[in-house]
């Protein structure tokens, strides 16, 4: 399906840009992600410089799925897939909705794992954050650029 086709937020090239940049952004994630869980699966420490906590985020309970996969696999995992779209969205094929839903819920639980950052284990994670601003940037491209609506000029 065409992106003119497809409607929504700026039809073909006007509105290819916006996942173009997500999709570059989206492998800001990628590495992020792939790096956390290559720290984890050899079990080195990470080093965090700006912010002190990364240890204690990344040691605890909610760091890993089902006790043995690092939560930054299922990241790594979810940035990709968002790559994979975005890059399908650029080129006008009909994946918009998908790529919005999948963001969504990344953004979603990245709210929920601020949350436990902050409240719950009182200490963050600079890599986290990291990867908090890219899905947040993915929100803002994917979702509420094309909500805004244009400004024809005269």
């Amino acid at each position: 399906m065409s992106a003119t086709a497809e409607g929504g937020g700026g039809a073909g090239a006007r509105g290819a840009w916006r996942y173009a940049a997500a999709a570059c952004v989206a492998l800001v994630g990628v590495a992020d992600s792939v790096y956390l869980t290559v720290e984890h699966m050899s079990g080195r420490s990470v080093r965090c410089v700006v912010v002190s906590g990364c240890d204690a985020v990344l040691s605890s309970s909610y760091a890993t799925v089902g006790g043995s996969v690092p939560l930054a696999a299922a990241g790594a995992l979810a940035y990709f897939v968002a790559f994979s779209l975005a890059t399908l969205a650029a080129f006008g094929y009909g994946v918009r909705g998908a790529l919005a839903a999948l963001v969504a819920l990344m953004f979603a639980f990245t709210l929920w794992l601020l949350y436990v950052q902050a409240f719950v284990l009182k200490a963050f994670c600079a890599y986290c954050l990291l990867s908090a601003a890219v899905t947040t940037t993915l929100a803002l491209l994917v979702i509420v650029l094309p909500l805004v609506p244009r400004r024809r000029l005269a």
